[in-house]
């Protein structure tokens, strides 16, 4: 009773305290005081703290200069009490500023022990959070009275800032393998239950899926390849799966083309018409009831397209965590990297500003628990090179998105540079492969599928592909996560060589 009494005249003090002065910035002194306190009676008090509060954090200056002090005691691996913090802001000049000896002294007789330190320490960030936050919002509103600024650039700027006041905000704790062990147990455990056998996010294509086991959550997966090779039509043709088939949501980001280019696109596919008939409208009248009756099963599908051109990445965060916030989306599609922009903070190369998006989008992936899949371009050294293969080197503007990519994939389409057959005298007609070129978490292999170019549409290179002949087809390698055991399983099937039932249903009329 006592203690609500003394809680209420506190409030009665601080709204007086506004009424006359106007209002005070979020602040707890009193913890500030007991958590420097309890840094300076426990030894290792500091460590559980470091993670969650600094001396940006603390809202008086006296304050924050006694927790640097601690700070660079705990970094030397000193001491920290009462005399050698005192020693430390002597040493500094800093001591009387502070409040000399005697409030330092007095800090230690505000608590008894550290076994609150914590909790005290997620109150002085959270009070320190708002600060920032009015802080960020003072400024936006100063910006947004300015004319002379352009809208664009002032929502860059304040998504940015709004985004690093929430990153701030953000600690991931360090946790024991137990838990982190059981979880894996059982994601193995539901893969075995699953018909498909796959862990991730199915692509609907049979071949892929059984290299990648699907598209892994918190993947950021790369596919590149030369224009007119056919990037959108592969990730539409995936979209349509995924979102068809296996219900999964799909978000598309086109910073190319617009939405109604891209659904014109998946009708032609879905309704399997020409993609000219579909420009046009000239259809027949029992074509348009083809296109009618099939495009039902689009009709449901949980795909859901942002053409915004030129999209920040700060926007893009944004987009991603509202579209998993309202419709759980399992997979996002970005078609393509190279046409996002960093924002208004980029300074520097366009390798700098690409190697920023591509951290990003892996760092995204991983924040929403979804794979991302990445359209990017590939340099002109494809076109030069006897073959016409591209390889990771390949990728342009940015060593980076290599680097940051848990999957890389190519396309290769043989027929567009004028190769017919292949080494065995197969033909390649209609044939594309998907080169995975790397593999963070598995094998690399080249897959062949079907490509009906008037379509636009990619599917298996037989409809009655066997799962358990996989290795028939393609060649596979070990992890380049580990290159000693790809020495040992060398000596497989060579990629090139389709057989020839194959090679016949690629050369069937489309």
């Amino acid at each position: 009773m006592a203690q609500r009494k003394k809680t209420n005249q506190q409030q009665n003090t601080i709204e007086q305290i506004n009424a006359q002065y106007g209002q005070l910035p979020p602040q707890a002194v009193d913890v500030e005081e007991a958590v420097l306190g309890a840094l300076m009676l426990e030894r290792d008090a500091y460590v559980t703290v470091a993670d969650t509060i600094d001396s940006g954090s603390f809202y008086k200056e006296e304050h924050r200069k006694i927790f640097d002090a601690i700070k660079t005691l705990s970094g030397k691996e000193k001491p920290v009490d009462l005399l050698m913090v005192t020693q430390e802001l002597k040493n500094r000049d800093q001591l009387d500023e502070v409040g000399g000896p005697g409030y330092i002294t007095q800090l230690t007789r505000r608590v008894a022990s550290a076994a609150h330190i914590e909790f005290h320490a997620r109150i002085i960030a959270q009070k320190y959070m708002q600060r920032e936050l009015i802080r960020v919002s003072s400024e936006i509103q100063t910006k947004a009275y300015d004319d002379s600024l352009d809208l664009d650039d002032l929502i860059d700027f304040s998504e940015s800032a709004l985004f690093k006041v929430s990153e701030g905000n953000i600690k991931k704790e360090t946790v024991p393998i137990k838990p982190v062990l059981n979880q894996a147990i059982l994601q193995i455990e539901a893969a075995r239950s699953r018909p498909d056998g796959l862990s991730g996010v199915p692509s609907g294509f049979t071949a892929i899926d059984r290299i990648t086991s699907g598209w892994e959550r918190s993947a950021l997966v790369i596919l590149a390849a030369r224009p007119a090779m056919g990037k959108t039509a592969f990730v539409l043709s995936m979209a349509r799966n995924m979102a068809v088939e296996h219900r999964k949501g799909v978000a598309i980001f086109s910073l190319e083309m617009s939405s109604i280019q891209l659904v014109n696109r998946l009708i032609s596919a879905e309704s399997e018409l020409g993609g000219e008939k579909i420009k046009t409208g000239k259809l027949e009248d029992y074509e348009w009831a083809q296109l009618n009756q099939r495009i039902k099963t689009l009709d449901e599908a949980p795909i859901f397209i942002d053409d915004t051109p030129a999209l920040s990445i700060f926007e893009f965060r944004a987009k991603c965590r509202r579209l998993k916030m309202q419709h759980d989306v399992d997979i996002i599609i970005v078609d393509y990297l190279q046409l996002m922009t960093a924002g208004t903070d980029t300074r520097g190369s366009r390798e700098q500003e690409v190697s920023m998006i591509s951290r990003s989008l892996k760092a995204i992936a991983k924040e929403l628990d979804v794979p991302i899949i990445a359209l990017s371009q590939l340099s002109r050294a494809v076109e030069s090179r006897e073959g016409k293969r591209p390889q990771l080197s390949d990728l342009r503007e940015s060593g980076a998105i290599e680097q940051d990519a848990d999957i890389v994939c190519f396309i290769h389409r043989p027929e567009y540079f004028g190769i017919t057959e292949d080494e065995s005298g197969n033909s390649l007609l209609g044939v594309a492969e998907i080169i995975i070129a790397k593999h963070r978490n598995g094998a690399t292999a080249d897959v062949p599928l079907r490509f009906q170019k008037e379509m636009a549409r990619f599917s298996d290179l037989d409809p009655q592909f066997n799962p358990g002949d996989f290795s028939q087809n393609v060649q596979t390698f070990g992890s380049s996560m580990n290159a000693d055991e790809d020495k040992a399983g060398a000596g497989m099937t060579t990629n090139s060589g389709f057989d020839k039932q194959n090679s016949s249903t690629s050369d069937a009329p489309f």
